[in-house]
C-alpha cells in the first residue's frame, strides 16, 4: 500500500489566515480570504496543477522531449449553493518544447488526467475536467 500522508494546520489568530506543513516541514499560508495566500478551494486547483504539471515532466522526459517552459492556469467553476464545490474545471497548459508535436504533449496530459495524477482522482468524478493546449515548438 502507498505510504499515508500528513499534514499540520494551525491558526494564525488572524481572520482566516492559517499556517500548513507537510513531511518536508516547509510553511504555507492558506487563508480562505484569499489575501495572505491561497484559500483552500484555490488550493486545490493549485493542487491539480502541480499534479498534473509533474506528470508532463515526467513524461515528456521519457519520451526525450525538450521540454523548456511549462505554465499552467487553472479555473475552477462552483456551485451557487453549499457546498460550493467545483462542477467543472478548466486547465491551459502552455508549453514550450521544440520538436514535439502536439499528439506527443496532448498524449502526456491524456496520460496524466486518465492514469497517474492522484489529484484528478481524489476529486469528485462528475467533475467536469477539461483542458487546452498552447504548444510552442
Amino acid at each position: 500500500m502507498a505510504d499515508t500522508k500528513h499534514v499540520g494546520l494551525v491558526w494564525q489568530h488572524r481572520g482566516l489566515v492559517f499556517t500548513g506543513e507537510g513531511a518536508g516541514k516547509v510553511p504555507i499560508t492558506i487563508d480562505a480570504a484569499n489575501a495572505e495566500g491561497p484559500g483552500p478551494m484555490e488550493s486545490v486547483l493549485l493542487a491539480l496543477a502541480a499534479c498534473t504539471g509533474s506528470d508532463l515532466v515526467v513524461v515528456m522526459r521519457k519520451k526525450r522531449l525538450d521540454l523548456r517552459e511549462l505554465r499552467i492556469e487553472v479555473s475552477g467553476q462552483r456551485r451557487d449553493e453549499h457546498p460550493q464545490r467545483y462542477v467543472a474545471i478548466a486547465l491551459t497548459y502552455s508549453v514550450t518544447a521544440p520538436g514535439a508535436t502536439e499528439e506527443q504533449v496532448r498524449h502526456a496530459i491524456d496520460l496524466s488526467l486518465a492514469k497517474y495524477c492522484s489529484v484528478t482522482h481524489s476529486l469528485n468524478p462528475a467533475i467536469a475536467i477539461r483542458y487546452e493546449l498552447v504548444l510552442q515548438a
